[in-house]
């Protein structure tokens, strides 16, 4: 999109046609409409890609009438982050010092009374001016320019909450690193604890946790966020008092899509031991990645009362039964050590045709095996590859826990096995 395009978009009479098309395709759209010189097309066909896009990332945001660019709306975060970064920030004045697509910002402008949303692109600044206007948000101010010098601009302790989610893609590369990302917190840190007394970062999830203490000396709490067993986000959060030799908190927190459930996960100041069973139990477990990123599985499992499947991987075991665990839940049906002489023969015996396969710590990778036995795909039957106590290779023929209010799917490769 450009600016004479946004132009042209924001006349009544396209978003009117836009409104009535909301659900044709994008390209028929266009092709329908081909021709029509005093029309936006491109433009129009690219909002209602976008649209129908932004339904299921923000659905209550998308009932405005809001505009998008394709990158602002991949790149932003969805309704449910937002609003749990909201929930734990809140004040006077606050800063997005990485606007974007604007939905931050309009989650914090609920919990502040005022907000200064900061922006480069030009463009951006423009569609999120109209988004918040038709969503109703009238605490925001927005600034375009580098939000490092923006800030500078201020005088220091203006702000209750920084929040910045640093540009990780820059000439079309993607990078995970905080030095390599814009603006660079990294150097800003001192800067950015002049302005407010805390800080949030919202890193990228694929991050390595350790050692971000070194980098980020008032660094006093890691939130590593899911939606649905994704991982969505890391949050690093700095506060100015906090000593450069305090300790890093460490918390999971896995939300769910559909509704206002949150589990929390949260580390101690010390190593948990890992406490590894003598063999599979009757009940396996596989925690929320957000748990597995945040490395608490260990805590998990000492506070639910499961042991390891062995010590390399966060697969968990018991024999009971775990309502509402964080994670996917599994009923086994047998155990055998993986040979592969014997194990067409395994396979035959429980008439597995397909499943879903799950490999940590194996020597095959999960292509070479479905490609080796021939193995369709299966939403309910798993086949976890592994490796025992004593470290031999292992596989965990299981079946999917569904919650009592969500049916099974019966698909290719599900068994007359005990259900769950």
């Amino acid at each position: 999109m450009t600016l004479a395009e946004l132009k042209n978009l924001l006349n009544p009479d396209i978003q009117a046609l836009l409104a009535s098309h909301y659900s044709d395709d994008p390209a028929a759209f266009a092709m329908q409409f081909h021709g029509r010189k005093e029309l936006p097309i491109r433009a129009m066909a690219e909002q209602l890609a976008c649209r129908q896009k932004a339904v299921k990332k923000l659905p209550t945001l998308s009932q405005h009438n809001l505009l998008y660019t394709p990158l602002a709306l991949e790149q932003s975060s969805g309704e449910r982050t937002a609003a749990y970064k909201a929930s734990f920030m809140s004040g006077k004045w606050a800063i997005d010092l990485s606007g974007g697509l604007g939905v931050d910002t309009m989650f914090l402008a609920r919990t502040f009374q005022e907000v200064v949303y900061c922006e480069r692109d030009s463009l951006l600044c423009a569609v999120v001016e109209h988004n918040l206007k038709v969503s109703g948000v009238d605490n925001v101010q927005v600034k375009n320019g580098d939000s490092i010098s923006l800030l500078a601009e201020y005088p220091e302790d203006s702000f209750d909450w920084i929040f910045v989610d640093p540009a990780r893609r820059e000439e079309g590369r993607r990078s995970v690193a905080l030095e390599a990302a814009s603006p660079d917190v990294v150097a800003s840190h001192d800067l950015l604890l002049r302005h407010a007394q805390r800080v949030c970062i919202k890193a990228s999830p694929a991050l390595e946790i350790s050692g971000l203490k070194k980098l980020l000396p008032a660094l006093h709490a890691i939130v590593v966020v899911s939606v649905d067993r994704e991982c969505k986000e890391i949050l690093l959060l700095l506060e100015r008092a906090y000593p450069a030799c305090g300790l890093v908190q460490v918390k999971a927190v896995c939300l769910n899509g559909d509704s206002e459930e949150i589990t929390e996960v949260a580390g101690g100041n010390g190593d948990v031991p890992r406490v590894v069973a003598a063999a599979v139990k009757t009940y396996l477990y596989e925690p929320d990645p957000a748990i597995i990123k945040a490395r608490l599985s260990a805590v998990l499992a000492r506070d639910s009362g499961l042991q390891f499947v062995n010590k390399s991987v966060d697969y968990l075991t018991a024999d009971r039964k775990i309502e509402a665990f964080p994670g996917r839940s599994f009923r086994v049906v047998e155990c055998v050590p993986y040979k592969p002489k014997s194990f067409r023969a395994f396979l035959e015996r429980h008439a597995i045709t397909g499943s879903s396969i799950q490999r940590r710590d194996f020597p095959l990778s999960t292509e070479e095996l479905r490609k080796k036995y021939r193995l369709l795909e299966s939403e309910r039957a798993f086949l976890f590859f592994t490796r025992d106590a004593a470290g031999h290779p292992l596989c965990i023929y299981a079946l999917r826990c569904f919650p009592e209010d969500e049916a099974a799917p019966f698909g290719q490769g599900r068994s007359a096995a005990p259900e769950c």
